[in-house]
């Protein structure tokens, strides 16, 4: 399915979409030491959000569709040089409300975050 929304992501920042299919997402981050906020190595959770987020978007897939809330955990630290994959669902379509599950694996498979983010399908870009 072709991607129609966020286009210009990051993939180094953000994530790199590897799945796109109706109301379901998968995004790749391959994390640095860039995003580390210390000696040890641990990524930011800026990052591993994004990452959420973004697969949240492309699960809706509509070029419109911004974020209005998100109910979040942290499960477990991310360290820099860690391979992430986002998996994103639509459980709720309520017309111009989505409902989004996302959940963020670690290369081990350990689940590290899980959320739920309520997008929005403007009639219009939100810049305009």
């Amino acid at each position: 399915m072709e991607q129609r929304t966020h286009r210009l992501t990051s993939e180094r920042l953000v994530g790199k979409p590897v799945k796109i299919e109706d109301n379901y997402a998968e995004v790749i981050l391959e994390t640095t030491e860039e995003m580390a906020v210390d000696e040890y190595g641990l990524v930011h959770g800026g990052f591993t959000f994004s990452l959420a987020d973004y697969a949240a978007m492309l699960a809706v897939n509509e070029p419109t569709v911004v974020l209005g809330k998100a109910e979040v955990k942290f499960l477990k630290p991310v360290k820099a040089g860690e391979k992430l994959i986002a998996k994103a669902q639509v459980s709720e379509d309520l017309g111009r409300k989505k409902v989004v599950e996302a959940e963020v694996f670690n290369e081990r498979n350990e689940k590290v975050f899980e959320g739920t983010f309520h997008c929005y399908v403007l009639e219009k870009h939100v810049l305009e």
